[in-house]
């Protein structure tokens, strides 16, 4: 940490606001390019992911899953019974398990290593266009500012919001709920449905959208939803609006909804908003720097630039696909652009993404709606998991794997999934689009047996033998870039 004074002002080339993935990569890039960085933090290094998002929610996931092998394990001949769930000690686990990754990731010795001024003096508020005060009154310039600040969980502006936990906070509820509900389907809902679903509580998930998982494609929806429902879990989707929320005299929340016309009231021992998730720039003085905002996010560029050239806004912040994977590759990127004046982008085609449900989902690229609008003539082949050796002697058939190529090209376009693995099989097609491999490439590449990513194969083949009886259509206008 500097040493500088706390009424000084210290200058660097560039100072990052924000130690979770998008600053960390970024400040790492910056000071491999030979810039004087600083980084400034409010809290802890690793952002929301390692410390209350994506890893404690794995670790919740892997939980569940324990619990789910259990209740199955009859299947194989193996007579077990669950004495009893604690969730304090689960909870404790998971915790566990993020200090442990963060002890590993080690940013605080990898900053200081690169020479790079970590300063964890509370929050960083512009003053004016290139300075930032701190928490404690200390004030910071630079050349160029990249705002990594990540992004927070939005609570419905409603009666009794405060009420409901948010899934940052999901560790904290003092006890397993019996009865929960579930406000949001979108990943992290629909992971929370599976967590405690498993868990044994009974879940109400809840949505204003016609479909949970709106982001992913239908087929994987409609699997996922299916599933969900097949569970015990009630899916209620296209709701009008949820309206209020009241502590009960005997401390349980009755939650109020409107759903085809009608006002729908049911009670719960917790509920869950995962109803959004906002860029964290509301106090960050951005108005002294110059710099609007739309809808609780920074406006950039292709290159991430605001609107004020030297303000940089990464991951989260600039609101666009607000996912770890993402942020990474922002901040490199943004990173040189700022030291080395140069214009780098990143493909947002390329975002592989999806969730630990029961059963898992993944996607990559276009969606079949996507690119049936782009290309009426696009080649789309399913193959189920039944067909797949593996999954049936995991006892894991439910799912599919779709390729989506287009016909003339020959190369995919999309991949989504459903099942076992569904996550992996996705992220090794991913590789197989950004190293531009065609279908018959794809086809032909040899996968071990019996494996998941076998499916993959299989699909390429499908692809395959639905193109060959077509005739060349004509050029396709566009493409993924």
């Amino acid at each position: 940490m500097s040493a500088v004074a706390p009424t000084a002002i210290s200058h660097y080339d560039v100072l990052v606001i924000g130690a979770g993935p998008a600053g960390t990569s970024a400040a790492l890039r910056a000071a491999e390019l030979g810039a004087r960085v600083a980084v400034a933090e409010s809290d802890r290094t690793g952002g929301t992911c390692v410390n209350t998002g994506c890893v404690p929610t794995r670790a919740l996931a892997k939980a569940a899953r324990l619990m789910r092998e259990v209740r199955t394990a009859d299947t194989y001949g193996i007579e077990a019974v669950i004495e009893r769930f604690d969730w304090r000690t689960t909870a404790a686990r998971v915790t566990e398990s993020v200090d442990r990754v963060r002890a590993i990731k080690r940013e605080a010795e990898r900053f200081s290593d690169a020479g790079i001024d970590l300063i964890l003096e509370g929050r960083a508020r512009f003053v004016d266009p290139h300075t930032v005060e701190l928490g404690t009154g200390r004030r910071i310039s630079a050349d160029n500012i990249l705002v990594c600040v990540g992004g927070h969980s939005r609570r419905l502006p409603i009666p009794g919001a405060e009420l409901a936990t948010v899934p940052e906070h999901v560790l904290s509820l003092p006890a397993l709920p019996e009865r929960l509900a579930v406000i949001g389907g979108g990943n992290t809902g629909a992971q929370l449905v599976t967590i405690f679903s498993s868990f044994g509580s009974r879940v109400t998930l809840l949505d204003v959208a016609p479909r949970i998982l709106m982001a992913s494609d239908a087929a994987v929806s409609e699997a996922v939803s299916t599933a969900f429902r097949e569970q015990g879990t009630r899916v209620e989707t296209g709701i009008t609006t949820v309206e209020s929320l009241v502590r009960d005299a005997d401390g349980s929340i009755t939650l109020t909804w409107q759903a085809g016309g009608e006002s729908v009231s049911d009670s719960f021992d917790a509920v869950i908003m995962a109803t959004g998730w906002p860029a964290d720039v509301d106090d960050l003085g951005l108005e002294k720097a110059g710099v609007a905002t739309v809808r609780s996010a920074i406006p950039v560029d292709q290159y991430f630039r605001s609107e004020v050239s030297h303000i940089f806004a990464v991951g989260d912040a600039n609101g666009r696909d607000m996912l770890v994977q993402a942020a990474q590759f922002e901040g490199e990127a943004a990173a040189e652009n700022a030291v080395l004046g140069t214009n780098r982008r990143t493909p947002h085609h390329l975002l592989p993404a999806g969730g630990f449900t029961d059963p898992d989902y993944a996607g990559v690229g276009l969606t079949e709606e996507q690119a049936r609008a782009r290309d009426p003539l696009c080649v789309v082949a399913t193959v189920p998991y039944a067909s797949l050796d593996r999954a049936v002697i995991d006892d894991r058939e439910r799912g599919f794997l779709m390729l989506i190529s287009d016909r003339r090209r020959d190369l995919i376009l999309g991949a989504h999934a459903v099942g076992e693995n569904a996550i992996e099989v996705v992220q090794s097609v991913t590789t197989a689009i950004a190293a531009g491999v065609d279908v018959a490439t794809l086809a032909h590449v040899r996968f071990a047996y019996p494996t998941y990513s076998a499916i993959i194969g299989l699909a390429a083949r499908s692809l395959l033998a639905e193109a060959a009886p077509a005739a060349a259509p004509e050029a396709v206008a566009g493409t993924l870039e």
